[in-house]
């Protein structure tokens, strides 16, 4: 999701200088003539006028052409380390403007979204979604409905699913790249400067300007010992290799509550682990409470908070238990400990950027290791002085500037970087860009907590208001069954902006989406309340909570 602001824009072809664009159904092509246009950063381009004829109608376009591509003094106008989701998205769009690009694969096109995290993730919650359906008797009866005999699943097969996705969309995003002639390195990259990177293939590479977007893994603090069969991290738990009868959870975030979603459905015995005071911290608290009533507490799900891990020591299978070893959070003496099948880690990710060779071109890590990038995702140096100071041909999306580890947040940074690499100038709005847990049922947010939000309010003396909206009074939600729910937002009373939305119900995470853009648009409440909804629809919950909010009447 990347703000519009250069619509303009959006229509641009790729038909490098030269050559002919052609429409779709064999009518006449133009071919390009070029007019001067230059970027910034020293960088010359060129922006050609294609006429793409359509019956009667003739349609111009503008293409960026890099000057560089063509003089020889770089290999590429645009080389992209890393062929994830935001690294992927980053090299499409550069070619798009007419860039010549290539993209260094590292260990797999797609990357950790595609092939080890969401993508197959989805596809386990979609098998334990259907299973856990069809095993709710009461629900189905509601519906008129009942099952004879028992609900039974091929784990194999189920875990065949989620890998078989994995390789589909993988080979789609291959696909994809080759189909535009973009050049993809099956190597790994470092910098040799700021315009040039040395292949783990030993050759060397030059590009005007270069894109990092290397990702992440799977952070496993200390004292945990991962086997990959009884410890195990997300990037191990999709492979599914057996459903352990109780399995414990490091971890009470987006990534542990999907997999504990996974694994009850599948017929295991969960227990979280959490350091904070409260499960599921990083959620709004009153979304939160909910979750725990419908997501925790009427699961075979237990949960210890204010202890660490210390120490896990792997089992064997079938034979003897994994040990956990579990200490206060804030005295840090053992409190408890643990015999279970199985452990998942589920603490978080820590950027992949050991290696980049950042430090030939004077970049100093943040802490944690992310890499430290201003809003046009410039990745920033250390001066002599001590200041931070821009790179203007080098920049780093993703996960690895620790900004917002959210794959299609690294998508929208890769697009804004080329946006900043020919010349206009584009930031990506943080504060506007959506988040979902696929649990069931589905949580989703955007913008401020409720928490927060109140302390913005105090701090800059507005009123902040607040509307909620339930399932259980929409009519889609109660044909479905679905009634649990709400959906909250929060906005300030002067001028009637959304501060922050949260939703746990049916299809949230779709449902945020609206919300999402009318706060990157700056669309008020009043605005969105004569929007017309269809009906019945489990959008009318936004409805309502916007009409509510504004003061008009809802059904």
């Amino acid at each position: 999701m990347v703000p519009d602001a250069h619509a303009a824009d959006a229509a641009f072809v790729s038909a490098p200088i030269g050559r002919t664009a052609r429409s779709g159904r064999g009518v006449a092509a133009a071919r390009v003539s070029c007019g001067a246009f230059a970027t910034r950063a020293g960088m010359a381009a060129r922006l050609p006028a294609a006429v793409v004829v359509r019956g009667r109608r003739s349609v111009r376009r503008r293409v960026v052409r890099a000057a560089a591509a063509g003089s020889g003094a770089f290999d590429y106008d645009v080389a992209v380390v890393g062929a994830g989701v935001g690294g992927h998205g980053a090299a499409l769009h550069a070619h798009a403007q007419g860039l010549k690009v290539c993209i260094f694969e590292g260990r797999d096109i797609g990357g950790t979204c595609v092939n080890r995290g969401c993508v197959p993730s989805k596809a386990l919650l979609a098998a334990a979604g259907r299973i856990r359906d069809m095993r709710n008797a009461h629900h189905l009866k509601a519906l008129g409905i009942s099952v004879d005999g028992e609900v039974n699943y091929d784990r194999q097969a189920v875990a065949d699913h989620a890998n078989g996705l994995a390789s589909k969309v993988k080979e789609n995003m291959t696909r994809s790249l080759t189909a535009l002639g973009i050049d993809i390195i099956p190597a790994r990259a470092s910098l040799v400067s700021p315009q040039k990177l040395k292949g783990s293939d030993g050759k060397e590479y030059t590009a005007e300007n270069i894109i990092l977007a290397p990702g992440s893994e799977p952070f496993v603090p200390r004292g945990i010992e991962i086997d990959n069969k009884t410890v195990f991290t997300s990037d191990g738990s999709l492979q599914l290799e057996h459903v352990p009868d109780w399995v414990a959870i490091v971890g009470s975030g987006y990534i542990g509550l999907e997999f504990s979603d996974v694994y009850t459905a599948l017929g295991s015995n969960v227990t979280f682990i959490e350091a904070m005071p409260n499960i599921m911290p990083g959620f709004d608290t009153e979304i939160a409470r909910l979750a725990q009533r419908l997501l925790i507490n009427s699961r075979p799900i237990d949960f210890h908070t204010n202890v660490f891990a210390t120490k896990v020591t792997p089992g064997e299978l079938g034979k003897t238990p994994v040990r956990i070893e579990l200490t206060d959070a804030k005295s840090g003496e053992k409190v408890d400990e643990l015999e279970v099948d199985a452990c998942m880690v589920a603490t978080g990710r820590s950027p992949a950027t050991a290696n980049l060779g950042l430090e030939a071109v004077g970049v100093t890590l943040k802490r944690g290791g992310f890499v430290p990038v201003d809003k046009h995702m410039r990745v920033l140096a250390s001066g002599e002085d001590g200041a931070e100071v821009v790179s203007p041909n080098l920049y780093c999306i993703g996960d690895a500037n620790g900004i917002l580890m959210l794959a299609h947040a690294a998508s929208a940074q890769g697009v804004s970087a080329v946006e900043n690499i020919v010349g206009r100038t584009h930031a990506v709005d943080h504060n506007t860009v959506p988040a979902a847990c696929f649990t069931h049922p589905e949580i989703a947010m955007v913008g401020l907590s409720e928490t927060t939000a109140k302390e913005r309010a105090t701090a800059e003396g507005f009123e902040l208001g607040k509307s909620t909206a339930y399932f259980r009074a929409n009519s889609k939600a109660l044909a479905e069954g679905e009634g649990d729910g709400i959906a909250k937002i929060l906005f300030r009373k002067d001028n009637e902006k959304i501060l922050g939305v949260h939703i746990i119900g049916m299809h949230a995470a779709d449902l945020v989406q609206e919300c999402a853009n009318a706060m990157a648009r700056g669309t008020t409440l009043k605005e969105l309340a004569f929007c017309v909804h269809t009906h019945p629809t489990l959008s009318e919950v936004i409805d309502d909570a916007v009409k509510s909010a504004v003061g008009m009447a809802t059904h």
